[in-house]
């Protein structure tokens, strides 16, 4: 009997963590050439991790990846991946494409910007003005109340049924 209130309490705390992930973090992107992004969704000032198939078929040189949100990353011909950071002043809701360019063969792959709508950016060329971010110093900068709100929700709900299982086995609920 005991087992089964372990198990039901464990999957139930499972459950609740894994409601706290964002879709996008679970699958990064990818293209019919091996480039990949991961995640596909990033908050402003996040990194992401781009590569690149080596295998039969893949790029076997030197690969060069663009984004108007990150400075060129350069892939060295015998690694597969690099990361990147997002500019901490991309545009929340929008979907950039990531431009990778390997032994002649060029592909894109989708980044989205997490929060707000999405939406295509228009007539953005080239690089967001990058400058120094002076003034964050020590605050709280990219926290969203809403998603903390939720999280303390779930973790308080998880912890109030496993008393509450715990009360029911020891007969304590009166019940």
């Amino acid at each position: 009997m005991r087992a089964i209130s372990v198990a039901s309490v464990a999957l139930l705390g499972a459950a609740a963590l894994s409601g706290c992930v964002p879709a996008g973090a679970a699958v990064g992107g990818s293209s019919t050439f091996g480039f990949t992004v991961s995640p596909a969704t990033v908050a402003p000032g996040g990194e992401v991790t781009v590569g690149v198939g080596r295998g039969a078929g893949g790029c076997h040189g030197r690969v060069t990846v663009e984004s108007p949100v990150f400075d060129t990353v350069t892939i060295p011909r015998h690694e597969s991946s690099a990361t990147a950071r997002v500019d901490r002043d991309a545009r929340r809701g929008a979907v950039y494409q990531v431009m990778f360019a390997c032994d002649g063969r060029t592909g894109t792959v989708d980044l989205t910007i997490a929060g707000g709508h999405s939406h295509h950016p228009s007539g953005e060329s080239g690089h967001p003005d990058k400058g120094v971010h002076a003034g964050e110093g020590g605050s709280v900068a990219g926290f969203d109340v809403r998603e903390i709100g939720l999280g303390l929700a779930l973790v308080t709900g998880s912890a109030g049924a496993a008393y509450h299982l715990w009360r029911r086995r020891t007969g304590e609920d009166g019940a």
